[in-house]
């Protein structure tokens, strides 16, 4: 689990939004797209769902669970190019059965596949985005605003 210290700028339950310094992890993170982080600079703004009950102004810790970033990893990277390569092996296997030039067939079915997985892993991708296991959570006050 990934944790990260910020500062609650504004609350609207059940979540709230942390400003926090953007770190290498945010770099590197394959979820970096859709945790809805605002904010290009050092400093992001990132919706948390607050289970601390954290208010405005308040210190607190923000924690992200790194399996189900593992699992969206595959989705995005390593599922496509399965799906790619079965596609290649269809249009190889119809192109011997229809006298067409195997390459060509493999190409056209290979990326006829490949754009049907790359719609499917951006259906998957947004149902998976509303799950709470995907997105970072403060989990504690390090120092209230009172």
């Amino acid at each position: 689990m990934a944790t990260e210290r910020g500062i609650v700028m504004r609350v609207t339950p059940p979540t709230a939004w942390v400003k926090a310094t953007r770190t290498d992890a945010c770099r590197h993170c394959e979820a970096r797209g859709s945790c809805n982080v605002i904010g290009e600079g050092k400093e992001v703004e990132v919706e948390a769902i607050n289970e601390a009950g954290a208010r405005v102004g308040d210190r607190i810790i923000l924690t992200f669970e790194t399996a189900p970033f593992l699992k969206a990893a595959f989705l995005l990277y390593v599922l496509p190019i399965i799906v790619m390569i079965i596609g290649a092996l269809v249009g190889k296997q119809i192109a011997a059965d229809v006298n067409v030039d195997e390459s060509f067939l493999s190409m056209v079915f290979g990326f006829i596949f490949l754009a049907l997985a790359v719609l499917f892993v951006r259906k998957k991708a947004n149902q998976l985005a509303k799950r709470k296991s995907y997105r970072p959570k403060i989990t504690r006050v390090i120092r209230s605003s009172l």
